[in-house]
């Protein structure tokens, strides 16, 4: 039963950090962020918030080192939102999976090419 919770607040976390950060964060160093999952510890006192940037890897750290700093602002606004009696510390990490698909897909069209013209 306690991990159908967390996994409907873990839902919860990332539907209403992706508004916050599209509609409410208005900092000049964050591109183009997608929210792209969440874990949550079971006594929901940490969330490891995974996102996909768009850009260098210039722009993927200043977009990091923005959310780092608004980190109060996200926790407050997450705790006015939603029915938690804490609200859990929230770690920031760059999921690289939509980017590897990508490499694998490219790797993949090259050998049909390949294969193609024999």
């Amino acid at each position: 039963m306690a991990k159908v919770r967390v996994g409907r607040v873990s839902e919860q976390i990332k539907k209403e950090l992706s508004q916050i950060i599209q509609m409410e964060l208005k900092d000049p160093r964050i591109g183009f962020i997608t929210v792209t999952g969440v874990e949550t510890t079971s006594d929901l006192s940490q969330a490891r918030i995974y996102l996909s940037v768009l850009g260098s890897d210039e722009q993927k750290e200043a977009t990091l080192k923005a959310l780092a700093s608004a980190t109060g602002f996200l926790r407050s606004e997450l705790g006015k939102r939603m029915k938690l009696r804490h609200t859990p510390e929230l770690l920031f990490k760059f999921d690289s999976s939509i980017e590897y698909g990508s490499r694998i897909e490219s790797l993949l069209d090259e050998i049909n090419k390949g294969n193609s013209t024999k």
